[in-house]
């Protein structure tokens, strides 16, 4: 072989030893690379391979802040202390299908609520517990504050229906319409027209009960219905030391619809339902009490009445013997309620007659709707398997429909219901 030619095969392998340098090198700088950086960009998806370049698609990186809070904004509340909490219920459950946070509400410490100018509008935090509303509800329905709300301006009005076009398979459309775009991108909904109340019912029992479950009184309130309790197990007590070997002493609380604007209002109804037993006299609650089926005398017995309503001063006369009657006055508890608003004293008053031993009520009264429902709650949430008979633990009656031995109806509300249609306007068809 010629020496030139050796020469240049020499330099040409020189020249191909330092490519072939250069590409190791390369290598270990992509693969140095590759492990350093490819763990940053493993949670991103979409990563594609075109002409041997790396492309991202444009896509979000995963962000540490929280999804933007939307809200439902809704009128004060007005009404008695059930129907308020009725109609609180169903703006959570409004706010809910909407995929939203409930503003708190105002609730209305009057109960004129024909005259709005009279209406004295108080925090839903003065009579429920806030915190403890959004701790037992997480998950399900949730409140907020406004000051949450980040921009007060970013805000569309949903206007309700209403007269008799106005049907619910149309309210639930508008109410799908307002989950969707254009309306879900704004921060809050706010709607006006109707008192919540008044909305059409798309929930079924139990998720109401859950809402209720959730409400708890604060502690100046709670502690009041405490002081009326205790006294009423007190008098108990002094009813069963003067009996020789007397069992404990129940206390069976009674919600006495007998005032006069009631009287007015019940009568009216059944003729236009064309049903008797809604109204009931003082005589034939008194009667029917003392006729439960299963009730151990003697026993307590508390009247829940609006005694500024009462005209009747002789509520007290004429029980059967071994019912000790005691209302406001004679419990000497009067002065605990005479100093509250009103919808404190219908709060304790609720409070008072959920704790009791028995209760007694008008099946179309929200009151005793409300607290029967409750009561049927706690029932199934201590695992009682069976809800109606004497024997049940924390029974409930209906007055106004006619039971065994001309007592009481039992009465257990039904959770199966898919509307609160029968608690919000009473009825006769009772579960037991």
């Amino acid at each position: 072989m010629d020496l030139s030619n050796c020469k240049q095969l020499r330099f040409f392998g020189v020249h191909l030893n330092l490519l072939a340098a250069k590409c190791v090198v390369l290598v270990v700088i992509a693969l140095f690379l590759g492990t350093v950086l490819l763990p940053t960009f493993s949670g991103l998806s979409g990563v594609i391979q075109q002409n041997t370049f790396v492309f991202i698609q444009n896509r979000s990186f995963p962000s540490n802040q929280p999804v933007k809070q939307k809200f439902l904004e809704v009128p004060q509340i007005v009404w008695g202390l059930n129907n308020q909490k009725i109609a609180f219920a169903r703006a959570c459950l409004t706010a809910r299908t909407l995929n939203r946070t409930l503003l708190m509400p105002k609730l209305s410490a009057s109960l004129f609520y024909k005259e709005v100018e009279l209406l004295k509008p108080i925090n839903f935090d003065k009579v429920f517990q806030f915190e403890r509303f959004n701790s037992l509800c997480k998950g399900f329905v949730q409140l907020s504050r406004y000051s949450d709300v980040s921009n007060q301006t970013d805000v569309i009005e949903l206007q309700k229906g209403s007269g008799r076009r106005w049907t619910l398979p149309k309210d639930m459309e508008q109410l799908n319409q307002f989950s969707k775009h254009p309306y879900d991108a704004r921060e809050t909904v706010r709607i006006v027209g109707k008192n919540p109340f008044l909305w059409h019912d798309h929930w079924p029992a139990k998720d109401y009960a859950k809402v209720f479950e959730c409400l708890a009184l604060v502690e100046e309130i709670s502690k009041e219905a405490d002081k009326v309790v205790s006294k009423i197990r007190e008098i108990g007590m002094e009813v069963r030391s003067k009996i020789p070997k007397s069992q404990p002493v129940p206390f069976v609380a009674v919600h006495m619809r007998i005032e006069k604007d009631w009287m007015i209002h019940c009568k009216k109804l059944e003729q236009r339902l064309n049903i008797s037993e809604i109204c009931s006299s003082k005589e034939e609650i008194m009667t029917r009490v003392g006729n439960i089926v299963g009730l151990k005398t003697p026993v307590v017995v508390y009247l829940a009445v609006a005694d500024t309503l009462l005209e009747d001063d002789t509520v007290l006369n004429g029980w059967k013997d071994g019912l000790h009657p005691f209302e406001k006055k004679k419990l000497g508890v009067f002065e605990i309620y005479k100093k509250q608003l009103y919808l404190f004293q219908s709060a304790i008053d609720y409070e008072v007659c959920l704790r009791s031993d028995v209760f007694v009520g008008n099946s179309f009264s929200t009151f005793s709707s409300l607290l029967v429902l409750d009561r049927t709650q706690k029932m199934i949430k201590a695992g009682e398997t069976k809800l109606c008979g004497s024997d049940v633990r924390w029974p409930s009656y209906a007055y106004n429909i006619r039971g065994v031995g001309n007592g009481p109806h039992p009465w257990v509300t039904n959770m199966s219901d898919t509307s609160l249609t029968a608690i919000s306007y009473g009825s006769n068809h009772i579960s037991c």
